[in-house]
């Protein structure tokens, strides 16, 4: 009896480890993944969010920043799905669904959305000697010289590359595209006079656009952003079609287990709501996700509709990195 008794009482012996380190999550440091180059827009946000995030998760967080497309996505598709290394993205995570037409992954299928961080409207930016006073301006000039203009991009994928793509698409006209790896070298050509016109996120470009070192010509966010507020916004001038913002989102691996999932989705939303974090990202012309967009059911959706609206802009100019 005593024999039956023990092992009647097995099968709870060994689950209980299991469910210790279930509600223990989480017993150690989390990793968080930049998906850009060190010092770049997309690690300056991860690192304002892991900053508030440690305090509202349950442990430190520490990032990594891991520069290229493919590269941060493919790490975190490889990591063990424990909620222990998690990744921050931009929109290039939709456009590489087009665009890498041999990724090593599926981003509707290799990871778990966890959220929206951020959003950060489009500046249409052009050196200072630039022929146009305004966007209508500087259109014309496209529509007209487009060969003989240089438009610089900050890598294929890149927000900076994506918008390029609507300006030129409005214009009608394709200008002579110049790759730089990231947008520091792309701004710094910008200011020497040797790029003609550029289209980045105003995260980057606003300290630039207020000394004067380059010209402001246009936003993309639906209103006047309050730091550039003589800048009009695209549909303002009549260009409907280059509206968009950058997004960055919050992703762990696929196979995470659910409530993990939630529980990094819920410390996410806390720390968005921090007056910190929101200071810091309003000095960078950035606007922390609300409640709906921060969450699990919300980011999935989002991220399937911008790989949609991505695709044929994408295909039509073939823009495809091989």
């Amino acid at each position: 009896m005593r024999r039956r008794d023990l092992l009647a009482g097995l099968p709870l012996t060994l689950a209980a480890p299991t469910v210790h380190a279930q509600d223990a999550y989480p017993s150690r440091t989390i990793t968080l993944i930049a998906a850009g180059a060190a010092g770049g827009p997309t690690d300056t946000v991860t690192r304002i969010v892991a900053d508030s995030l440690s305090r509202h998760v349950g442990q430190s967080v520490v990032v990594e920043a891991i520069g290229g497309s493919i590269v941060g996505p493919q790490r975190l598709a490889t990591s063990r799905p424990d909620g222990y290394t998690l990744m921050i993205n931009n929109i290039g995570m939709a456009a590489g669904a087009t665009l890498y037409r041999r990724a090593p992954y599926d981003p509707l299928t290799a990871f778990a959305p966890l959220g929206l961080v951020s959003d950060a409207a489009m500046t249409i930016v052009t050196r200072r000697d630039f022929p146009a006073e305004d966007l209508r301006g500087v259109m014309a000039v496209l529509s007209r010289d487009g060969d003989k203009i240089n438009f610089a991009t900050a890598g294929l994928g890149s927000a900076a590359n994506l918008c390029a793509l609507l300006v030129q698409g409005a214009a009608g006209n394709k200008a002579t595209v110049v790759v730089f790896r990231g947008t520091a070298p792309a701004i710094a050509e910008l200011m020497a006079g040797r790029i003609d016109i550029l289209c980045d996120q105003a995260t980057n470009t606003v300290p630039y656009i207020r000394d004067g070192r380059v010209l402001a010509h246009g936003v993309s966010s639906p209103a006047r952003l309050p730091g550039l507020p003589n800048i009009p916004t695209t549909a303002e001038a009549g260009f409907q079609s280059i509206a968009m913002s950058t997004w960055h989102g919050m992703y762990a691996p696929a196979g995470t287990p659910e409530p993990i999932q939630q529980h990094l989705s819920n410390a996410l939303r806390r720390a968005l709501h921090e007056e910190r974090l929101k200071l810091r990202f309003a000095e960078l012309a950035t606007d922390a996700a609300t409640d709906e967009r921060a969450s699990i059911a919300f980011h999935r959706r989002f991220l399937a509709e911008e790989i949609e609206r991505w695709r044929p802009i994408i295909v039509a100019n073939g823009a495809y990195a091989d």
